[in-house]
């Protein structure tokens, strides 16, 4: 007869329990306590921090707007987690969309286009010319390995057609570079 009575008791309990609702207080409270743990779980998501807090804010903003949808007595981090980690995936998505471009004419024009539309400015017209300059006034030695490697030659290839070791090629190339930066900065 004991054991029953507190068997019902206990049954009341857990009833009364789920009729009773968190209020605000308690569940902004809950929720603010998570600030930290939140911080984390979004920079290890964004690698960033300034996404991480606008992911840690978006998901606040969720949280609190959904709160009626939070089901008492449930685990309350992992929540808050699976809201955190569907809004970073649904952003990523939206990003992912905004990036495509659909290309609907038969020959794939937009694809196969430039993607740089611009007319180049008389100020990069005028540092490719300093360029080349520059690079015309290298010795010839340097000058042809470094010429044929900007014109796709692999280094066997540049090897092979001026007679030299690969590793001149490699060394006159770097050398060539190092003294374009050095004419070109000065």
């Amino acid at each position: 007869m004991f054991n029953v009575s507190l068997y019902l008791l206990n049954i009341f309990v857990k009833t009364l329990n789920k009729i009773i609702k968190m209020t605000a207080k308690e569940f902004n409270y809950q929720l603010t306590s998570m600030n930290d743990h939140l911080e984390r779980f979004a920079l290890s998501l964004t690698s960033n921090h300034e996404d991480a807090s606008d992911l840690t804010q978006e998901t606040y903003l969720k949280a609190l707007s959904n709160r009626d949808k939070y089901t008492e007595y449930t685990n309350f981090k992992a929540w808050i987690f699976t809201i955190m980690k569907n809004t970073f995936i649904n952003n990523y998505r939206r990003s992912v969309r905004e990036n495509t471009t659909f290309d609907n004419t038969t020959d794939l024009y937009y694809l196969n286009g430039s993607q740089s539309t611009s007319v180049p400015t008389p100020e990069s017209e005028y540092s490719a010319e300093e360029i080349i300059n520059t690079i015309d006034r290298l010795d010839n030695e340097f000058r042809l390995p470094f010429k044929m490697h900007h014109e796709g030659y692999k280094y066997k290839e540049i090897a092979e057609e001026l007679d030299l070791k690969i590793g001149t090629v490699k060394s006159r190339i770097f050398f060539s570079r190092k003294k374009l930066m050095q004419d070109l900065v000065a």
